[in-house]
Order: C-alpha cells, then sequence, then structure tokens
C-alpha cells in the first residue's frame, strides 16, 4: 500500500481550499434552490389552501344539514312512537279506571240497600206508582178542596198547653 507524507501544513490547505470551493459553492446554490422551491410550495399551497378551506366549509355545510335532517326525522319518529305509547296506555289506565270504578259504585250501593237507603231505581218506582195512584182517585172523584195554607200555618205555630196532671191529686 502506499502512502503519501505531508510536506507541510501550508500546502495542502491551498490544495483542499480550491477543491472545496466549488463543492461548497455546488452546496450553497443546491440550499438555495432548495430554499426557493419550499417558499413556491408554501405560496402555491396558502393560495390553493385558501380555495381547498372553501371548499371543505361548503362540504361540511352540506354534510350538516344532512345529519339535521336525518336527526329531525328520528326525532320525529321517536316522539310519534311516544304519542302513540302513550295513547295505548291511556286507554288502557281508562279501561281500568272504568273497572274500578264500577266496583266502587256496586259496593257502595250494597253498603246503602243493607242501610235500608233506598236507590234511584226504587224512588223512581215509588213515583211511578205514586202517579199512578193519583191518576186512578183524581179520575174517580172530584178534586178536593185545598184547605187555606194560612190556617194550617196558625195552627201549627200555637205551642201546647200544659195542664196539671191528676194523678198527684189522688195520692
Amino acid at each position: 500500500m502506499v502512502t503519501k507524507t505531508r510536506k507541510s501544513g501550508a500546502a495542502p490547505s491551498s490544495a483542499t481550499s480550491a477543491s472545496a470551493s466549488p463543492l461548497s459553492g455546488a452546496i450553497k446554490e443546491s440550499a438555495q434552490q432548495i430554499w426557493l422551491a419550499g417558499l413556491g410550495a408554501f405560496s402555491k399551497a396558502q393560495a390553493e389552501g385558501g380555495k381547498a378551506f372553501e371548499t371543505l366549509v361548503k362540504e361540511g355545510l352540506s354534510i350538516q344539514r344532512k345529519t339535521q335532517a336525518v336527526a329531525e326525522e328520528r326525532l320525529n319518529e321517536a316522539t310519534q312512537r311516544m304519542s302513540n305509547m302513550a295513547n295505548d296506555i291511556g286507554s288502557k289506565a281508562a279501561g281500568q279506571w272504568d273497572k274500578l270504578e264500577n266496583i266502587f259504585e256496586d259496593r257502595v250501593a250494597k253498603a246503602l240497600k243493607k242501610l235500608g237507603v233506598p236507590s234511584a231505581r226504587d224512588i223512581d218506582a215509588l213515583i211511578a206508582r205514586v202517579d199512578a195512584l193519583s191518576a186512578k182517585v183524581g179520575g174517580t172523584k172530584a178534586p178536593a178542596r185545598k184547605a187555606p195554607v194560612k190556617a194550617a200555618a196558625k195552627t201549627a205555630s200555637k205551642p201546647a198547653r200544659k195542664t196539671p196532671s191528676r194523678a198527684k191529686k189522688s195520692a
């Protein structure tokens, strides 16, 4: 293997700087081109980014409207189902209340009957009998004169007299 020896410190640096100068210039030029390409990409992205942003906003509004329409539709369906269920439960409850009311009325009627209180039917039957008897009595005989109301009122308003008891005298 062949090896080179260095003769002095000044000579190699001048040779290296001469060969490094074109390389560093190429690197600087390449870095400058990369920087300019980045600025161009940024500028293009900024210009097109506004358009892309507006497009995304429009698409977002469209999706939001569709989502709201679907949500409203489902809400209406749920509301309708709940309304139907409430109506069904209400009608069932009304039927149960009617049964309970009938049971209560029957028990009250039985209790009143045990106490001897006449029912509405009994009173209606009595009224019909009284009307029938009044018609029979009134049809065969002339109606009796009515007594003056004042005379009846006077007799009812007098207090009864106390009479001395005779049983004490005999003793």
